[in-house]
């Protein structure tokens, strides 16, 4: 089955907002165009396009995010990597170039944070043995968008996090001064702290980090 872009269009283009979306653009820094249409509203008006069907197979997935990532307004693309998202268990190991596609091509926190959290980490839930090569390459690169995603990966992985990749991801970058990869450390101290407190106490204790990193990473303990 495939995707109605044009009804998809339509649809979306009914719900604009030309003040709504003057602060979207405003919101990230004037990177990308807008629609103005909501989170929730737009959430609720692609429930119809949002199907497994329309990205069951592989070319099928190329095609969605082809089209919908070259599309001005952002909006098309969120509903890009969510429509994708409901396939996530049929991604196949050779569509590693597609997420990063999707993470170097229009990049900015909104869609990467999403792509990194949520297709990365379960790509790399399906194929464990791709994480070592395809992090050490994106820690090579010099794309903050794939450092950032290396950092995030592992969010929601909980008692599964590798510490010790984890750690050698972070210590890959000393004396970075770049915001996002030194907020994407500490987000990612900070989140695994509820997880494992010692843990995370005790690198932060260790080792000389930048202080965004720092305080993000330490605000829900006692240091």
């Amino acid at each position: 089955m495939k995707l109605d872009i044009n009804s998809l269009q339509k649809t979306f283009e009914a719900h604009a907002n030309s003040q709504t979306a003057a602060g979207q653009k405003a919101y990230l820094k004037n990177h990308f165009e807008f629609l103005g249409i909501k989170t929730p509203i737009r959430r609720e008006i692609q429930k119809p396009f949002l199907q497994k069907a329309y990205v069951a197979e592989k070319a099928q997935r190329r095609d969605v995010v082809d089209i919908l990532w070259s599309m001005p307004e952002r909006e098309y693309q969120y509903f890009a990597q969510e429509l994708i998202f409901t396939a996530r268990k049929k991604i196949e190991k050779g569509e590693l170039d597609l997420i990063e596609k999707m993470v170097t091509q229009k990049s900015w926190w909104d869609t990467v944070d999403f792509l990194a959290t949520k297709l990365a980490a379960q790509f790399f839930i399906l194929y464990p043995d791709s994480i070592y090569p395809t992090i050490d390459r994106w820690l090579q690169s010099d794309n903050i968008w794939l450092i950032r995603t290396a950092i995030l990966f592992q969010l929601h992985y909980k008692e599964k996090t590798d510490t010790d990749l984890l750690s050698t991801i972070i210590l890959s970058q000393p004396g970075s001064k770049e915001f996002f990869i030194n907020k994407a450390i500490g987000w990612a101290l900070r989140h695994y702290s509820r997880t494992n407190p010692t843990w995370v106490r005790s690198f932060l204790e260790t080792y000389d980090l930048h202080p965004l990193s720092r305080r993000e990473g330490g605000r829900l303990l006692e240091l």
